[in-house]
């Protein structure tokens, strides 16, 4: 009866990893006609002739075409929210995300953009419409995410606006450095260059912010 069992867990592994793989490849072939011709010119056919799988199947994996391109998306939007309930004792909020983004603007980190073809990813949103609404949507889950992990953190009610109006200065300053990244990237700048300016930005971001945002939701902190 073990040995079956045993077996049984392999078999539902060997799924899993089938499932992720097939997930993955489909991702990047997609993700490459994309590079080279466009979104808006690739259908999900095209798609699923080069992966060498069915129109559903492709659909199974992403409901929409503009999760093939952006299937990176579903990290950024805890992004902010993962930071916040790491941040350090006597940390705040803001602090832990300001000190995260810099050690990954500082390291030249390929998970902000900082890294060489960001700008060929970049140009294919900047000529798609329904890409860039996308993005303007996945902003908001941000947004949304992050002003829910305040509430959490702080046991802030729903009618307290505190908590929305800190996610939002938080967010501005993430969302600028990344914006400001982007812009860089795409004039075929060199990201060592990109980073020192955009570690500048966020020295002046931090600057404009006041006392409330940046003590807010100190852990530790009564």
């Amino acid at each position: 009866m073990q040995d079956i069992a045993y077996a049984g867990v392999m078999a539902e592994g060997l799924r899993e990893r089938k499932k992720r793989e097939t997930r993955q490849r489909i991702s990047d072939l997609a993700t490459g006609l994309f590079l080279e011709r466009g979104f808006e010119a690739v259908t999900i056919a095209e798609i699923a002739e080069v992966a060498d799988v069915s129109v559903n199947t492709v659909y199974n994996y992403f409901p929409a075409k503009e999760d093939l391109f952006l299937d990176r998306s579903r990290g950024i939007v805890d992004r902010l929210s993962r930071w916040v309930r790491g941040r350090d004792d006597g940390e705040s909020a803001a602090g832990a995300v300001l000190r995260e983004l810099r050690a990954e603007v500082e390291s030249v980190s390929p998970r902000v953009g900082l890294m060489e073809g960001y700008s060929r990813f970049m140009a294919v949103i900047d000529g798609s419409p329904a890409l860039k609404a996308r993005l303007w949507a996945v902003g908001q889950d941000v947004l949304a995410n992050l002003e829910a992990t305040l509430r959490e953190e702080t046991g802030a009610g729903p009618a307290e606006t505190l908590p929305a109006l800190i996610a939002g200065q938080i967010n501005w300053v993430h969302q600028t450095a990344m914006s400001a990244i982007g812009r860089e990237m795409m004039a075929g700048r060199d990201p060592k260059a990109v980073s020192r300016e955009v570690l500048v930005l966020i020295d002046e971001m931090e600057g404009l912010l006041g006392d409330k945002v940046l003590n807010y939701a100190a852990r530790g902190a009564r």
